[in-house]
Order: structure tokens, then sequence, then C-alpha cells
């Protein structure tokens, strides 16, 4: 799909100039893949016990307690929500209308193949995989792109609200519900709790520093699980994608929509990441909160975060402050390449053969050293290479496959020089 398909004006969009269009998307996505690293740096240093509840064979305290509150508060759940409602306007962008045989032919042969580089990335690099998610919730949302954006906007704003509400819910009325059963009910219930210790933390983690084998087959367990429970995220992710298209047809995602929306929204996204910072650090610090569960319901509406931090970005972009998202832009014109690239730096540092094998070494406050080196590097290579071809060397790879012959990738003295709009 070229620059010009994707500048070609739909009914349901004020006009706008190509460039804006594709420098929005790219700003945005380029935030998402940034962050995402945040979120799973975590699950490429520690068995994913951790993650999931296990005991920390970390002290929380200090720099580790306040990293872990940074991710968790900042992060957690708002960046994948983000890449997802992006991966839904993408779907569009190479689809097109559902009646556009051809190109929903190139989008079918597209998600074939981001489907088979998620099988290798899964299975050979890194557990925490998400592109093969993305390709099969992704063959459901083709059928969805022709939806006009009202519809998109009324159907997945309220399954996604309904799914917030449900994730807020729940750790309020858990306790209430628990309290209700009586103590030895509670009691038998935490007893029957998988209980990970650190022991068995750190015998796991021995076990993948010993050789590649045993890493390989530990990460294989661990995206066999990730797989399956990934199949009750569609009900998630697509409601998000047509969220993501609905904002992209609305106009939303161009600055288009009234400046009091944006403040709006951005302002209640802001109240509800106060809060839940708040209390986050309250519950983090032993502290009381005045209803058990508070800070996991605050979670819960990370949506509501998500879309905040769209509406922040695209007010700066809006108001003379491009100079500040303009440094997004060329890490998202690379997301395909910068995800990739990020699972290959931290397999690397953590427990492939070849690096150091930092596996199991650092808690969170260390972890943000990485991370934030890595935002550094992908933030100078990305537009550094950007100035000599015309998209990532991985979204080549990947357009070769789906359009079946080679295309050029290094830049021509022909004006506009963007390629392909849309990556992940």
């Amino acid at each position: 799909m070229t620059a010009a398909d994707a500048a070609q004006p739909q009914p349901v969009l004020a006009p706008v100039a190509p460039k804006d269009r594709i420098f929005n998307l790219d700003m945005l996505r380029g935030w998402a893949i940034l962050g995402i690293l945040a979120v799973n740096a975590m699950a490429f240093a520690w068995p994913m016990s951790v993650e999931m509840g296990g005991a920390k064979p970390f002290a929380m305290e200090g720099a580790n307690l306040i990293g872990h509150w940074v991710t968790d508060v900042f992060f957690a759940d708002k960046f994948r929500t983000l890449f997802t409602m992006l991966f839904g306007v993408s779907i569009f962008l190479v689809g097109g209308e559902r009646a556009d045989e051809a190109r929903g032919k190139l989008l079918r042969r597209r998600l074939f193949w981001l489907g088979v580089f998620g099988l290798i990335h899964g299975v050979a690099f890194w557990f925490g995989d998400i592109l093969l998610h993305y390709a099969y919730a992704g063959l459901l949302m083709m059928l969805l792109r022709s939806w006009p954006a009202r519809r998109l906007l009324w159907v997945g704003g309220l399954f996604t609200a309904l799914w917030a509400v449900i994730a807020s819910a729940g750790p309020v009325l858990g306790p209430m519900v628990m309290a209700s059963m009586g103590p030895e009910f509670k009691a038998q219930f935490e007893a029957n709790q998988p209980n990970v210790t650190p022991a068995e933390v750190m015998a796991t983690v021995e076990l993948v520093r010993s050789g590649y084998i045993p890493a390989m087959t530990e990460n294989l367990k661990g995206w066999a699980m990730i797989q399956f429970f990934s199949l009750f995220l569609i009900p998630i992710s697509v409601p998000l994608m047509m969220l993501g298209l609905g904002l992209f047809k609305s106009g939303y995602l161009f600055g288009r929509s009234p400046v009091w929306i944006y403040v709006l929204v951005a302002a209640l996204g802001a109240a509800n990441l106060a809060l839940f910072g708040y209390y986050a650090w309250i519950e983090l610090n032993g502290g009381t909160l005045p209803l058990e569960g508070l800070e996991s319901a605050l979670g819960g509406a990370a949506p509501l975060i998500t879309l905040g931090y769209v509406s922040m970005l695209i007010l700066l972009t809006r108001f003379g402050l491009r100079m500040v998202t303009a440094v997004l832009a060329p890490v998202g014109r690379m997301a395909f390449t910068n995800y990739l690239t990020q699972t290959l730096i931290m397999t690397t540092l953590f427990y492939m053969p070849w690096g150091p094998h930092w596996y199991g070494t650092m808690g969170p406050g260390a972890l943000w050293g990485v991370v934030g080196a890595i935002w550094v590097a992908q933030l100078i290579w990305s537009p550094l290479w950007l100035s000599v071809f015309q998209m990532g060397p991985l979204e080549w790879v990947w357009r070769c496959l789906t359009y079946g012959r080679l295309v050029a990738i290094r830049k021509t003295a022909a004006p506009g020089g963007r390629a392909d709009p849309v990556a992940i």
C-alpha cells in the first residue's frame, strides 16, 4: 500500500493533508512501542511466575519500589491498549472497504505473514509475543472494517467500557463476597492459591541460565500458556481495534475534533491516573485503603488513561509543539522492526547464550536503566535509518512477503519518501 493509497479521503473524514494523517498515526505508534518495552521488561528478566503474582526474590523497597510503581501506574495496560487500537486502524489502511477484493486479499496475506512472524518470535525468542494474537484477532476485525465511525465507536466503546467495569468491580466486590462467606472459607481459599516461593523462582532462574535448550524449553512452556489465555483476550482486543478505527474514521486521531473534547478526555485520564497512582503508592507501602481493591479498580480504567495520553499528544501536536512529538514518529514508522529489536536486545542481555546472562539479577529499579538505554537507541537509530531508507528492515521483509515480490527500500529522488503508512 502506498502513501497515495492511504491519503485517499474517506467519506467520513474531514479533508486532511496526507502528511498530517501519517504523522499522527506514526507519532502515536512510536509512543506505544516505547511504552510497551517498559511493561515487558520484567517478563524478559524474570520467570513468568514473578509477573503472575508469585514471590519476588528481590526487596520491594527503594528503587525497586519506585520502579514497580512507575511501571504499574503509568505503563501497564495503557500502551498495549493503544497498540491494539492502532492495529485496528492498520486493518482498514491495508484492506480498505470490504468490497475491495484485491486489498482484502492483500490484507489476508499480510495477517498470515504476521502470524508466521509471531510464531517464530514466540517459540524461538520470547514467550510474551502478541503478534500471533493480533494476526487471528485481525481476521475478525477485517470483517468489521467497513462499519461507519459511529457504529465502531458505539460497539467498540461499549464493550471496552464493559470490560473496564468488570475489571474495576472485581477487586472491590471480591473482598466483600469473601468476607460474607466467613473466615474459614477465606482461609481455605487462600490456602489453595498457588504459592511460588522465592527459592522456586530462583531455581527456574538457574535452569534458564544453564543453557539454550533449558531456556527455550521454559520459554515454550510460557508461550503455550500465554497463547491459551490469549484466546480469552479476543473479546477485549477486537473491541479495542474497533474503537481505534472508529476514532480514525471520525477524525479524532487527526486532531479534527473540537479542542474541548481533547481537553476533557485528557483531564479525565489525568484524574484517574492521579488517583490510581496515589492509591497504588499507599498499597505498595502497606497503607490502608478506604475501600479494599480500590487501587485495582482504578487500574481497570486503563483505556481511559490511554485515551488521555492520546489526547495530550494530539493537543501538543495541534498547538505548535509538534517538535516535541516529532521525535516519536520515526520510531512509529519502524514499529515492527523496533518491537522485534527490543526482543532481540532484551533476550540477548538476559538469557540467550551469546549474552551476559543477566536473567534473574535485576529488580524493577535497575531494569529502568536498560529500558531507558533502549529508548535512547531507538530514538536515535530510527530517524538515521529512515534518512536513507523508506521503511524499517523488517517492515521491508514483511511487505515483500505480503506482495510476493521484492519492493524498493531505498529512498528515491521522488517527492514524499513514504512507502508504507502502516506498520503493526
